[in-house]
């Protein structure tokens, strides 16, 4: 509340409406002292005294316009104060039914359009994620980011039908519903349409930008009854198109919705699991060649189900890359694993695959290193095999963390070599110490005069750098005769021995003789 001009320290009058009117009505007498003062009515004054008037009809003649004024002037101002919040309401209205970024519908009008259109049964709705959009912002800021995704909204409004409703969901989701009847075809060659668009470089600055683009699509009305569902059928289509390779779109189907349940329970139990230490090391041999003396083991993860037993990698590695689970389950893994090595002759080593995901925290040499001064591992006795996915999100950072290790002992192999785009680029700008031929090429030696040639280039590389070479995969004698004279140096596969648990291990120790492989399929 503010003070009146001239009012005596701490008395405060209020300005509102009360108060602007004694202003007029203070106003009013003073014109009317004026008037009568200076003889300024003259006119009136005399047709007053003929009436029998006195000057007192005078000031409440201007008392009353005054109140008059004040009446116009509070009408005045009601009517700008009821604009003004209906302007206001407008806005919030369009603020909370559009993105503030792109302009375009957000989520909320996107249901209310889908809505609007299940009662006339015919429609499309599609789901489109970016993809690679999260290194925009690491790499160029968030502006570019921003920049990205209002090209790619732009985009999108040029793409689509005029009777389509484009819509962000939030982050880098977008969404767009078709109402009336398409044919599949003709939505096909529309989501292809889009996905080449969205995958068009944008212009930023100096640089050129590239994002990519995956789509789920789902129909109107056999894939939900109503909005909310068709939207969540979208996403899982979308969710198997990304599972399938990223850049395609997948139209929706029950059994994707069966999939993703028995997927998210698998999930749940996997949580559980690693809580539990139920997802326990195999160890399958390493030997020399041509000699097939031991010399260390390979650490595989194993999931012990109470229910179905023990469940492959294959099926639970990828949803713990997925879910981030990954990072605790392989330091579990490896804490196991140097407890279980620590009593086995001091020449046996252990090796472990390190998952792209673990790269990412930036905390993989110091928890590696805590591991084995915790169980008392010699960090001359491990080494850890990366793939070049992890060097691609960031080669400086992958470069300090494997540095780090070596300079403590550790040991370091570029696994699956020949199966990456720039192998031979990671070779010359990483200190590896191993590098390890995919089983792919290995198994398909037999008939295949190709992957012969890639294996002793490969030989040939590892000697001319110094670097030491394991192949994957050896499951026949022949193969391991082949690599052993071609010069590889180690081998690994169901020759030598399956993947076995701790309590196998000193047996074959004693032996040094692989055990029998059993069916692949239950390894």
């Amino acid at each position: 509340m503010e003070r009146t001009a001239g009012a005596p320290p701490g008395q405060e009058w209020p300005k509102g409406e009360l108060y602007e009117g004694l202003c007029l009505l203070g106003i009013a007498e003073c014109m009317w002292l004026i008037g009568s003062t200076l003889d300024v009515f003259p006119t009136l004054q005399l047709l007053a005294l003929q009436n029998g008037l006195s000057n007192f009809v005078f000031l409440g003649f201007f008392m009353s316009f005054a109140i008059g004024v004040a009446s116009v002037l509070k009408s005045v101002r009601l009517r700008r104060e009821i604009t003004a919040r209906r302007s206001a309401e407008v806005a919030a209205q369009s603020s909370a039914r559009r993105d503030v970024l792109t302009a375009l519908p957000n989520r909320r009008m996107l249901l209310e359009c889908i809505g609007n259109s299940v009662e006339r049964g015919r429609g499309a709705v599609f789901l489109i994620d970016l993809d690679r959009f999260k290194p925009v912002n690491d790499i160029y800021g968030h502006a570019a980011g921003d920049a990205v995704l209002c090209e790619i909204a732009d985009r999108l409004r040029r793409a689509l039908p005029r009777e389509a409703v484009p819509a962000r969901l939030g982050g880098d989701e977008f969404a767009a519903f078709l109402p009336g009847e398409m044919t599949a075809d003709e939505l096909m060659r529309l989501a292809q349409q889009l996905i080449q668009q969205l995958s068009q470089a944008v212009e930023w600055q100096n640089s050129r930008v590239t994002v990519g683009a995956t789509v789920g699509i789902a129909l109107l009305p056999q894939d939900g009854p109503d909005a909310e569902a068709l939207l969540r059928s979208a996403d899982i289509a979308m969710y198997r198109a990304k599972r399938e390779g990223r850049g395609t779109y997948r139209f929706f189907e029950q059994a994707m919705d069966e999939e993703l349940k028995a997927r998210l329970s698998l999930e749940a139990e996997l949580r559980s699991a690693i809580e539990a230490g139920d997802v326990r090391p195999h160890y399958q041999p390493l030997v020399a060649l041509p000699g097939h003396a031991l010399l260390g083991f390979e650490v595989l993860a194993r999931w012990y189900h109470p229910q179905r037993g023990i469940i492959s990698p294959n099926v639970f590695v990828p949803i713990a890359e997925d879910t981030g689970l990954v990072t605790e389950m392989c330091y579990g893994l490896l804490r196991q694993a140097c407890l279980d090595a620590r009593n086995w002759p001091a020449h046996l080593g252990l090796a472990i695959n390190i998952s792209p995901v673990q790269f990412k925290e930036g905390l993989l040499a110091p928890r590696i290193l805590a591991i084995l001064r915790d169980t008392g591992f010699s960090p001359k006795r491990l080494e850890v095999e990366i793939t070049e996915t992890a060097l691609t999100e960031d080669l400086d950072v992958a470069r300090a963390t494997l540095s780090t290790l070596q300079a403590a002992g550790v040991s370091v192999a570029l696994d699956d070599f020949g199966t990456g785009y720039s192998s031979l680029y990671h070779l010359r700008e990483m200190n590896f110490d191993k590098i390890k031929i995919d089983r792919s090429f290995v198994q398909s030696l037999g008939g295949n005069e190709e992957s012969a040639k890639i294996i002793s280039a490969i030989l040939g590389l590892g000697r001319s750098l110094g670097i030491m070479t394991t192949a994957e995969g050896i499951e026949s004698a022949d193969n391991s005769a082949w690599l052993a004279e071609m010069g590889c140096m180690i081998g690994q596969g169901f020759l030598f021995g399956a993947p076995m648990p701790a309590s196998l291990v000193p047996d074959l120790i004693r032996s040094n003789v692989a055990l029998p492989a059993p069916n692949r399929e239950a390894a």
